[in-house]
């Protein structure tokens, strides 16, 4: 018979293990957040990290406050895409574990 706690230890190594390679798998991924039917678009890693700024032309002669509003709502896509992406990569790592309701992840 094994022992339990060098069960759960293991356990506990795997599901560590996982966690590392899932936040090193969502590092590497890239995301586009957009706003204004695509002439804003924001390039954003799985970090939150801003990669790349594209602003269509034909927004640069307009309204200061309007281009800064759809480069905010962009920047907001992008990072709701980041996070609707590692909740889905984190339950495919953490299915089948018995954790309590409401447990979020601490990344």
């Amino acid at each position: 018979m094994k022992n339990p706690l060098a069960e759960i230890m293991q356990q506990a190594q795997k599901m560590q293990d996982n966690f590392k390679k899932a936040q090193e798998e969502l590092g590497a991924i890239e995301v586009q957040g957009e706003s204004g039917g695509g002439l804003v678009t924001i390039l954003m890693t799985g970090k939150r990290e801003v990669r790349k700024v594209n602003i269509d032309p034909s927004l640069l002669g307009d309204d200061k406050d309007m281009l800064e509003d759809l480069v905010a709502a962009a920047i907001n896509d992008a990072v709701h895409k980041v996070n609707k992406m590692k909740k889905e990569k984190m339950a495919d790592v953490t299915a089948g574990m018995p954790l309590p309701p409401g447990f979020q992840m601490p990344f």
